[in-house]
């Protein structure tokens, strides 16, 4: 391993409790983009990447799909969430409206039972 300096003198560092700095595929989902960047993650899925097999992560958003980066007007999400996002509130409201239904109903039907007179 290396070391560093460690107020001005040299403090070699540990052997074997870093991971593994390794060369690493980044592919972002949304748009395809390859980034080959050094990292210590350990990713059990590899990719062929000119010629060599890398491990592969796969991001949602990089700076080619990020609309900051990018300057495009929208945000195109591949993975779906915002779709999940709607559909999960959309069940919640519906089942809302359901109950409130209900509710209702039940109102109606003891505002039409006759009170008994004492």
């Amino acid at each position: 391993m290396g070391n560093f300096i460690f107020r001005e003198r040299t403090v070699p560092m540990k052997e074997k409790i870093h991971p593994p700095y390794q060369e690493v595929l980044f592919i972002d989902s949304s748009t395809g983009t390859n980034f080959l960047i050094g990292s210590t993650l350990q990713p059990k899925e590899k990719a062929m990447f000119e010629g060599k097999e890398y491990p592969l992560v796969r991001v949602p958003i990089s700076s080619a799909s990020h609309p900051f980066f990018t300057k495009a007007g929208q945000f195109v999400d591949a993975e779906g969430r915002m779709d999940k996002f709607a559909k999960k509130y959309a069940r919640k409201d519906a089942e809302l409206k359901q109950a409130q239904e209900k509710q209702d109903a039940a109102n109606k039907e003891k505002a039409k039972t006759p009170k008994k007179k004492k």
